[in-house]
Parts: structure tokens; sequence; C-alpha cells
């Protein structure tokens, strides 16, 4: 191998062109890549970061629904309890009418019994009247005999009490 005028000049282009390149070349592209490696970096720290607020907005998110879910089983029972006394006081207020309804009815039924005791009376005075004037064969004057008459009437009260 001989060394000649050529082989000395690629050396020299060489050496430059390893002087130009370390000089001129390497550092903007070590910069880019620290640049790049630092935007990574914080990339991934920022996808750390999100991570965590994303598993602490969850937390949160189900701590909201527990207390969602327990403030609406509250006003449930709420609701179930307020139907209870509405339907209580419905029944109260049922049995308050029945037994309204029941002594308007007793009261008729002590009304008409009373006013069917005062017709029977009636009736068995005026046929005592008329018994009484088949037994004497005469005639009974009804307004000239009335204290008559009420007195039969009391006697037929006291016996049928």
């Amino acid at each position: 191998m001989q060394f000649n005028a050529t082989f000395l000049g690629q050396g020299l282009a060489f050496a430059i062109l390893i002087w130009f390149t370390w000089k001129f070349v390497w550092p903007p592209l070590m910069k880019a890549i620290e640049e790049r490696q630092q935007k990574i970096a914080e990339g991934l720290a920022a996808a750390d970061n999100a991570q965590k607020n994303l598993a602490q907005a969850e937390e949160r998110v189900a701590d909201e629904l527990k207390a969602a879910r327990a403030k609406a089983n509250e006003i449930i029972e709420q609701a179930h309890q307020r139907a209870n006394q509405i339907v209580d006081a419905a029944k109260a207020e049922a049995i308050a009418e029945g037994q309204r309804q029941k002594a308007m009815v007793e009261a008729e039924i002590a009304a008409s019994a009373n006013r069917a005791r005062e017709d029977l009376r009636r009736q068995v005075s005026t046929l005592a009247v008329a018994g009484a004037e088949k037994l004497l064969r005469r005639e009974i004057d009804a307004g000239a005999h009335k204290a008559l008459l009420d007195e039969l009437a009391s006697q037929l009260t006291d016996q049928a009490a």
C-alpha cells in the first residue's frame, strides 16, 4: 500500500468533514435530541399525572354516586313513610266516617222506631176506643175523653217498655 497525495487529500477532507460535523452539525442534533427527550419526559410525567387525576376523579365519582344512592334511598324511604302515613290517615278517616254514618243510621232507626211506636199507640188507642164503643154500644167522643185516651196510651207505653 502506497501513501500518495490522494490518500493524504482524502484523509484531510475526512478530517475537515469530521471537524465540520463536530462543530456545526453535531450540536444542533444533540440539542434537538435533548429537547425531544425532555418533551418525552414531560409527556410521560403529564400522562402519569393524568392517570393519577383520572384515578382521583373516578374515586370522587364513586363517592358522589354512593352519596347520591344513599340520598335516593333516603328519599324513597321518606316517600314510603309518607305513603304509609297517608294510608293510615285515610283508614282513620274512613273509620270515623263509617262510625258517623252508623250513628246517623242508628238515630234514623231509633226515630223510625219511635214513629212506628207512636203510630202503633194511636192505632191501639183507636182500636181500644172502637172495642170499648162496641162493648158499651154507644159512641165515645174522642175529644171529650182525650185524658182517658192519653192515660191508655201511657199504659201501653209502660207495658211495651
